[in-house]
């Protein structure tokens, strides 16, 4: 390449008029700055190649930089939006669920009650006759809390005072085990412990009712596997008594139910004991009942004043669903610990009843150990005419025993219950009630008369 370079510029110089030795010299000088020059351009491209791909490489950078920023930006927010995005079920009320796992609810009921009670001649009292109330009146919320927990808070607002319902907090240890703390129900039977929204009658059969039975606060713990469900707490008094110091009692309180199913039937037998030490040597027990209906503030079997330091109560239930029909009955004794006293009275209740729908494709529900909502097959909000169910019961509660003369009662009764959607309920129960050794006397003194009750409910509940 030299010798081209020289003797083009040789050609180059004698064209011009150089002479030989002159021209081949200033060729020769002139091919070496080219070649001096080609090599400094080759040099530059290189330079310039260089120089390009480090600009690539760092623009290359400098967008997975940018995309790894957007993308660290964009995920806090993503997060953020995704924890606070809320859903909204309707499950008789709106239910609240976020995406981290709260969940808020209001809920209620209301339970207008009507009703009348015959009075044997020569017993005067006010109430009997006809009478009407606001029965339940429930207003409160309930959720869950992330991490497995719950909770609780209701009140009664039907009274003239305010009364606090459930209010209580829940853990969820496992898919089995259960703990709850605050006021709630001890584990007493079947049907006291199946929501008041959802019995046979009007009002629960007497044995639930005379003693004593209240919702209270405690800590408590239910397991609950298969066909298998055990449940026991202790507890004290019900919250509206903790501020009074003469309430100061406790009680430990279990029950077990095993719940199998049999084909396309659902058998319930259970057993429960309880024991309530009122802790406190003038206290005293009073056992009573109303005729059926809450409305007539009278009793016609009442124990009175008896004094106690102690209680103790044992259980048993059993109960069948098969289809459209229902059958369940219970027992329960209940023995009072007397300072003193030579023998301790045992009282006695417990009922039987059987039921039907009417309607095709209806059933009573079972949830957990209880009695739960039932749903029309055909509810009127679907163009059909909801649930309908016959029911009927015999009621026995005996409190005479160890020189304590509180009355018998035979109850017989027959209730009807149309349950237009899910959470609508009417109900009417009558009842024809004998009394013997009753705690109210009739003309002349007579202890052993029937007394008749017709009572009447209007129920919704959210």
């Amino acid at each position: 390449m030299n010798n081209r370079l020289i003797a083009s510029a040789a050609a180059i110089a004698l064209s011009a008029g150089w002479t030989a030795p002159a021209a081949a010299q200033d060729a020769s000088a002139m091919a070496q700055e080219l070649a001096a020059m080609r090599a400094q351009m080759a040099a530059m491209a290189s330079r310039i190649d260089t120089l390009e791909a480090q600009l690539a490489a760092t623009k290359a950078e400098t967008q997975a930089t940018t995309a790894a920023t957007s993308a660290a930006t964009a995920a806090p927010a993503s997060a953020t939006a995704a924890n606070t995005e809320t859903q909204i079920a309707w499950k008789g009320a709106p239910e609240l669920t976020t995406a981290n796992g709260w969940t808020f609810k209001p809920r209620g009921r209301l339970q207008f009650d009507a009703g009348t009670v015959s009075s044997p001649t020569g017993i005067s009292d006010a109430s009997t006759g006809f009478g009407s109330e606001v029965r339940r009146a429930y207003l409160g919320f309930e959720g869950k809390i992330p991490g497995g927990f719950g909770y609780r808070a209701e009140i009664d607002v039907a009274a003239s005072a305010v009364e606090i319902t459930d209010l209580y907090l829940t853990y969820q240890a496992s898919k089995e085990l259960q703990f709850t703390v605050g006021q709630h129900k001890p584990f007493w039977g079947l049907e006291e412990l199946t929501s008041d929204l959802f019995p046979s009658f009007v009002e629960r059969a007497a044995v639930n009712t005379a003693f004593g039975y209240e919702r209270r606060v405690g800590v408590s713990a239910t397991y609950a596997k298969g066909d298998v469900l055990l449940q026991g707490g202790a507890f004290t008094d019900n919250a509206a008594d903790l501020n009074n110091d003469e309430n100061n009692s406790y009680s430990f309180d279990g029950r077990a139910v095993f719940a199998p199913k049999i084909g396309t039937g659902q058998l319930h037998l259970g057993g429960s004991v309880h024991y309530h030490d009122l802790n406190d040597s003038a206290s005293s027990v009073r056992y009573r009942v109303r005729p059926l209906i809450h409305t007539p503030d009278i009793r016609f079997i009442d124990t009175g004043n008896v004094r106690a330091v102690s209680e103790l109560g044992h259980g048993l239930e059993a109960a069948y669903i098969q289809g459209p029909f229902h059958v369940a009955s219970e027992a329960h004794w209940q023995r009072v610990d007397r300072p003193g006293a030579l023998t301790d009275p045992t009282f006695f209740g417990g009922y039987v009843e059987a039921g039907l729908f009417l309607t095709k494709g209806d059933t009573r529900g079972y949830k957990g150990g209880v009695f739960d909502r039932v749903k029309p097959k055909r509810p009127v909000d679907k163009g059909g005419f909801g649930a309908v169910q016959v029911n009927v019961r015999y009621d026995y509660l005996d409190l005479i025993d160890a020189g304590v003369i509180g009355g018998k009662q035979d109850g017989y009764e027959l209730g009807v219950v149309w349950t237009p959607t899910d959470y609508t309920r009417f109900m009417l129960s009558y009842g024809h009630l004998l009394y013997s050794d009753a705690f109210l006397p009739a003309a002349s003194g007579d202890r052993n008369y029937s007394v008749d009750a017709l009572g009447a409910r209007a129920q919704i509940d959210f």
